[in-house]
């Protein structure tokens, strides 16, 4: 019997040291570094909270979304000519910031701020203004307690890059951290990453077609491995600047009102003409003699085939110098592979969905729910939605604008459009840019020196795991033998 107990005591004592030695293998060890990321884009201004693990400095995988904070009010761009105002719209959320990390780690933690299309649109119309406020929100992030790290306006082939990359990371497509304590090399194909913000949309994805067009073309060499990457930002083809071209297209021909076909028939608002000219987006539009201040009256007719044909209308889908073009006279090769639509996109692939109970998965199903909203009337489209104006009366172009730049635009069709996943976060991280550019900036991206080894795949892990059960299965026979075994022999010889 001693030795049964023996060996059953070795057993509980294997086990439990495999217990311990998994916790603590996972626990971290030490406190977490952080990073911030203001996203100041054109419609409004996020702030992300990054973490990870200090001894994981050149790691993959283990970046996680700490916290966010959207600021209340437009994006930095809208505050032109208002002095520091820009910058003091920042301070609720640099103030929670403060909070929301420890302050130990306060003079530790790296502060970016990179700003999208409206700014860029802004540095086109008035490059001085467009600098005041990049100096102003510096000097208002540069009074707190953080290592700002500068603000800058990123270019359109950057902010399709750096989402490109966020989107591939958070999914571990490029590399992942095994429990083993190794880099392992997933071996998986890339996502291709459709961005749609307020004042441009971006598409990047991986490509082994030749790219005709250089300005489109970025390699990246990550992991040991080099991408080579076709993307291309559409500068005024985000939802406000395209909504806000459509209302100038629709409206340059007319002196007092207009039919607005892609609104909801019973809605009508009443607008300066002054506020649908004033972007560089709809300065091609502007009839040679108006009045600025004199007012447009706009009445929705819910027309969804003469919304369409409008919509079609600010797209140039004609004179392309290069084998093939999306619009605008720019090349893209061919999609492939599946791709993930963040942004804007998600959340008018959301209202449709909610409001039309239609799943739009294919080319069909977009059209049919794109069509059914056109016909709702104003009514009829507050009784469905939980949205509020001002952005209710607009889903139907916006639906209509997004089925033709996917379908049209970019060339999905019935095969390619189901590989697309409509996301807002993948885990607990917002997908975007942000992500991409703080690993890009603070040095996160894992070096090339670091040892890879080539991950199992599913069916290996199966096998593993079924030969771990079966060996687990055969000691406990093997103990509960031995112990019935001994049982038996103590019962004879007590016999004797």
């Amino acid at each position: 019997m001693s030795t049964f107990k023996s060996e059953s005591y070795d057993c509980k004592y294997h086990f439990w040291s495999f217990v311990m030695f998994t916790v603590t293998f996972s626990a971290p060890s030490v406190e977490p570094i952080y990073g911030i990321v203001l996203d100041a884009g054109s419609s409004h201004t996020a702030l992300y909270i990054y973490k990870w693990p200090a001894d994981k400095q050149n790691g993959t995988g283990v970046v996680t979304q700490h916290s966010e904070c959207h600021v209340d009010g437009g994006g930095i761009s809208s505050y032109a000519g208002q002095q520091g105002v820009a910058g003091q719209s920042l301070e609720a959320c640099l103030d929670q910031a403060v909070k929301d990390i420890p302050k130990e780690r306060h003079q530790l933690t790296p502060v970016y701020l990179g700003a999208t299309a409206g700014m860029r649109l802004l540095h086109i119309s008035n490059p001085v203004q467009s600098t005041q406020i990049l100096q102003e929100v510096g000097y208002k992030i540069q009074s707190y307690p953080f290592s700002y790290q500068g603000a800058t306006i990123l270019s359109g082939q950057e902010e399709g890059a750096y989402g490109w990359v966020t989107v591939n990371y958070l999914l571990e497509n490029f590399i992942k951290y095994g429990l083993v304590g190794h880099w392992l090399s997933t071996g998986r194909p890339t996502v291709g990453a459709l961005d749609f913000g307020g004042a441009s949309t971006q598409i990047t994805f991986a490509t082994q077609e030749g790219i005709e067009d250089k300005q489109d073309m970025m390699k990246l060499h990550l992991y040991g491995q080099e991408y080579s990457l076709y993307t291309h930002s559409f500068l005024c083809y985000g939802q406000d600047q395209a909504l806000q071209r459509l209302l100038a297209h629709i409206s340059q021909n007319y002196s007092e009102s207009v039919d607005h076909p892609c609104y909801p028939a019973g809605h009508s608002r009443t607008l300066h003409f002054s506020s649908i000219f004033k972007s560089p987006c709809t300065t091609k539009y502007k009839p040679s003699s108006y009045k600025p201040q004199a007012f447009l009256i706009i009445r929705g007719t819910g027309h969804y085939e003469h919304c369409l044909g409008n919509v079609s209308e600010i797209f140039s889908f004609d004179g392309c110098s290069f084998s093939q073009c999306s619009f605008d006279k720019v090349f893209q090769p061919n999609v492939t592979g599946r791709f993930m639509a963040f942004s804007a996109f998600f959340y008018i692939h959301s209202f449709l969905q909610r409001v039309t109970g239609i799943t739009v998965n294919t080319p069909s199903q977009l059209e049919e729910a794109t069509r059914v909203v056109c016909r709702m009337n104003f009514n009829e489209v507050k009784f469905y939605s939980t949205l509020v104006l001002p952005r209710l009366q607009d889903y139907c172009a916006s639906s209509v604008f997004v089925k033709v730049l996917m379908l049209r635009g970019y060339g999905f069709s019935e095969t390619s459009f189901p590989h697309i996943s409509f996301q807002k976060k993948a885990g607990d991280t917002s997908v975007g840019w942000a992500l991409g550019y703080m690993l890009s900036l603070s040095n996160l991206l894992p070096a090339e020196r670091l040892e890879l080894r080539k991950a199992l795949t599913p069916g290996a892990w199966g096998a593993l795991i079924f030969l771990f059960v079966l060996l687990l299965v055969a000691v406990l026979v093997f103990i509960i033998l031995r112990a019935h075994n001994r049982k038996k022999k103590g019962g004879s010889e007590s016999a004797i």
